[in-house]
């Protein structure tokens, strides 16, 4: 189902019961699977911290491909090749670079840029104001935050996620406390809890990762 003012570029696919809304761009050769919802307003909560003005519509570059049953909200921009994996949800200005994967059941909140050439691995939870560079791999369900407070900040505040640069890579399952951030090229291994940031270059592994040399 297409809402009005669509723009449909040349040799778009769209799958059985998918719903598109009003506005969004699909550039040429876009392919969207089945059941899959593209350009939805953002309904916030009433606690919701997330900007509510109206966000631009939903834009699709050349070549995006876009799962079945995968959610992408208005004010989201993915860039050409990006690939939004079954299931996935991406939400209202998230900004996705080209040549990106984000995998089956991934969550990427609010105002979340994402770089080119990333990976997210299946089943991550990328948290509202974080930053991902270019080049990053994340590996399977991955968690970020950013509140330390658990809800009980005050109104207004605003809420860090992490930082992840360039080149980094992310074991599965690891685990990343807010304001953390990972530095170019360093790799933190599988089902780490990350509470410092990890200098550049360097691993970190285990509970309360980095130590003072870079891993405990």
């Amino acid at each position: 189902m297409l809402g009005p003012n669509v723009r449909v570029g040349k040799d778009v696919r769209v799958g059985a019961g998918a719903v598109v809304h009003d506005g969004t761009v699909l550039g040429d050769g876009v392919t969207v699977g089945a059941g899959a919802v593209l350009g939805k307003p953002p309904r916030l909560s009433r606690r919701s911290s997330a900007p509510r003005e109206d966000p631009p519509p939903l834009e699709l570059a050349e070549g995006v491909e876009i799962g079945a049953e995968a959610i992408v909200l208005a004010g989201a921009r993915l860039g050409p090749r990006a690939t939004v994996g079954d299931g996935a949800h991406v939400r209202e200005r998230a900004d996705i670079g080209p040549d990106t994967t984000i995998g089956p059941g991934v969550a990427v909140d609010n105002d979340v840029p994402i770089g080119a050439r990333v990976v997210i691995g299946p089943g991550c939870y990328v948290t509202g104001g974080s930053r991902v560079e270019d080049a990053v791999w994340v590996g399977e369900a991955v968690a970020t935050a950013n509140d330390q407070t658990m809800g009980r900040h005050p109104p207004g505040e605003r809420l860090r996620g992490v930082t992840l640069r360039r080149g980094c890579r992310v074991g599965d399952r690891a685990v990343l406390l807010p304001e953390v951030e990972v530095g170019p090229d360093a790799v933190v291994e599988p089902d780490s809890i990350v509470i410092r940031d990890v200098p550049a270059g360097t691993r970190a592994h285990g509970v309360h990762a980095p130590g003072p040399t870079g891993a405990t």
